[in-house]
């Protein structure tokens, strides 16, 4: 059994039980008086978008325009982990994920729904027209668009970076390293956790609670299930419960597997509505829609309709800045969580393009389908039904449609498990967060996080206080807007130093070739290339070269009173480090790793068997500094040799220094 001290490790307790608590205050506020609630963050949530509306389209389009310029710029070189670092997942699982936690739900709701309603009330213009339905398109795009992914995109990013780069805890707290430094292992960094776990638990809670609404309305339409409390809260039920078994499997089993059946529904859903639907109208408008997003970008992007007042503004793309602002702590996490090892460049390309992209054909594909029904098919019940029930639009929608049972069966398993997947990546995020960036966690830790948010739920849901905490967790874009503004800030300074020390880096980048030619000749370096050591000839070298070597230095550099630590492990890999104080640490570190030895080296019989059963391998013994693997091999130099290296490196990190004090 896990014994009071044992769990205390796992946690970190001023979050973890803050949180808790709060949560359960703003529950029973919610539940015990849900008008009272209800008036007043809807209020406050009117009061943001009367006055703060401008801040909320600056902020956003600021995020568009850094994720931008950091994927353009030098910064894109950048891995998110040390430079030898490799992605944990293939890009088709990763894809799947951050797509299904991102807002693959969305889709299911408002693929139809968005579309037909820009098209019957456009916030300009006439209704029902041909220029309603090209400005529906457009607008559908810009809501679902890159703002959306960017705001995701960069919250990720900040959080990979020095989570993965330079060791910080992959929690929201790390974001403000560089503006406030080791403090945000205090206070400050508790209450930026604590903020971040209230925003998820909420915003789950409130989509699952909305969420189920809208499966037992389609049901409903489908089967004749009654719409019924009981009925809602069992579906609750059910979706906690595949969300707590998701989580507790793990990342790698649970949420991955889910994640790409999700995709792979919505792609085989996609594809028959594109076969079925009007295919040459479909792809002549996903062209057309895709550049009228773009030709139009700018202008929407900070179109606030100050000449021409209209609630529109505030019902629709606020509204959605405001909610993907406030779901960009657990989404961004989860994205951050499944990214390590990838470039910036490749980063931002991938989480901006590939879920864009998507999004765009799948809103052509229904959106423009729905429209031609109503447009030119005089299917006008479509519209209607959209109107009263923007939770039916989807299987009103697949009604029309040869096998339309099928169809909607898909569909209704989709929704399912676009719900168990928001659920179970929110609460492996609240999980990381609660116990300060540990990515490894008792069971009970997950099953908790992902059991309460069911049970918020069912509290809002049974005691009708769904609404106010709705608008309490989009009034909460608004402070964490702030928090990411400066994040951002913080974020580029961390990004100057990083670049300007791999500039330096690369300065001495043939330092290897010219100490080899200088040490050994020409007969030296063809010996060092046709060499292909075993591991105990490493294991040797560095025993009997290296930390001795690196002893001797640091011998030297404690004499001028330095603090230096020479560390061996169990794998021989071995570290030197010089203690900085205030300023960066230098890490030199030898590893030794495992190569597959090339097919054209001539072999015996014996030596045969014997690299069969070392599966063909042959080890280098490669430097590591702190921002990663440097790609040389120092096996078989001498050890003055092998000084002069550390020398070389010390130096350019002590100019490192000086360039950036």
């Amino acid at each position: 059994m896990e014994t009071p001290s044992k769990r205390s490790e796992t946690i970190s307790p001023p979050v973890f039980y803050t949180s808790a608590i709060l949560i359960a205050v703003l529950v029973l506020f919610a539940g015990i008086a849900p008008e009272t609630a209800q008036k007043f963050f809807g209020d406050m949530q009117a009061w943001i978008v009367e006055n703060v509306s401008w801040f909320y389209v600056l902020a956003v389009a600021l995020v568009l325009l850094a994720a931008i310029f950091m994927a353009v710029s030098r910064y894109g070189d950048i891995k998110l982990g040390p430079d030898h670092s490799q992605p944990d997942y293939k890009s088709t699982s990763w894809f799947a994920m951050l797509f299904s936690a991102g807002m693959g739900i969305g889709l299911m709701f408002f693929g139809v729904a968005e579309p037909v309603m820009h098209f019957i009330a456009p916030p300009v213009g006439d209704p029902n027209t041909v220029e309603a339905a090209r400005e529906a398109m457009k607008l559908t795009f810009f809501h679902w668009g890159l703002h959306a992914w960017a705001i995701y995109a960069v919250v990720a990013l900040i959080l990979a970076f020095f989570s993965y780069r330079h060791g910080l805890p992959l929690t929201l707290r790390s974001a403000l390293y560089p503006l406030i430094g080791e403090r945000i292992y205090g206070p400050i960094g508790h209450a930026v956790d604590i903020f971040a776990i209230i925003s998820t638990v909420l915003g789950i809670a409130t989509s699952l609670g909305y969420g189920v609404l809208q499966i037992n309305s389609g049901f409903n339409y489908l089967f004749g299930l009654p719409v019924d409390t009981n009925i809602q809260v069992i579906l609750i039920v059910v979706i906690t419960a595949l969300a707590t078994l998701s989580v507790a499997t793990g990342l790698d089993k649970g949420i991955r597997i889910l994640s790409e059946i999700n995709l792979s529904l919505a792609v085989i859903l996609l594809v028959l509505v594109l076969m079925l639907g009007p295919t040459a109208l479909l792809l002549k408008s996903f062209v057309e829609n895709t550049g009228g997003y773009l030709s139009e970008i700018v202008s929407n992007t900070f179109n606030l309709f100050a000449y021409e007042p209209t609630d529109w503004l505030g019902g629709w793309t606020l509204l959605y800045w405001g909610w993907w602002l406030s779901w960009s702590p657990f989404v961004g996490m989860f994205i951050a969580r499944v990214s390590r090892g990838r470039t910036i460049r490749e980063f931002l390309t991938g989480v901006l393009l590939v879920p864009t992209g998507f999004t765009f054909m799948w809103m052509t594909v229904f959106g423009n389908t729905s429209i031609n029904m109503i447009m030119n098919q005089g299917i006008t019940s479509l519209a209607d039904q959209v109107n009263a029930d923007t939770s039916l639009a989807l299987f009103a929608f697949l009604e029309h449609f040869p096998f339309s049972s099928v169809l909607s069966m898909v569909a209704v398993c989709m929704v399912i498990l676009f719900f168990v997947t928001s659920a179970d990546s929110g609460s492996l995020v609240i999980d990381m967060l609660a116990s300060g960036g540990k990515t490894e966690t008792p069971l009970w830790q997950r099953i908790f996080w992902a059991s309460s948010t069911g049970i918020v739920a069912i509290t809002l849901l049974l005691t009708g206080g769904l609404g106010a905490l709705q608008s309490a967790t989009i009034a909460s874009a608004l402070p964490f807007s702030i928090i990411l503004l400066i994040s951002i800030w913080g974020l580029f300074k961390a990004l100057h130093l990083d670049s300007t020390k791999r500039v330096l880096r690369h300065q001495s980048a043939t330092h290897y070739s010219r100490k080899q030619q200088s040490t050994g000749g020409w007969q030296r370096r063809l010996r060092s290339m046709v060499m292909f050591p075993r591991r105990s000839h490493v294991n040797r070298f560095i025993d009997e070269v290296i930390l001795p070597a690196f002893e001797e230095v640091a011998e030297e550099l404690r004499k001028q009173g330095y603090t230096v630590a020479v560390e061996s492990r169990d794998d021989k890999r071995c570290k030197f480090e010089v203690q900085h104080n205030e300023e960066v640490n230098f890490v030199y570190e030898v590893r030794p790793r495992a190569y597959v030895r090339p097919d054209f080296m001539a072999q015996d019989d014996a030596d045969e068997e014997r690299e069969e059963r070392e599966e063909r391998k042959y080890f280098r013994a490669e430097v590591h500094l702190l921002e990663g693997g440097q790609d040389y091999d120092i096996m078989g130099w001498a050890r003055d040799e092998v000084i002069d290296d550390i020398l070389d490196q010390y130096e350019q990190h002590m100019h490192f220094l000086h360039v950036v004090r």
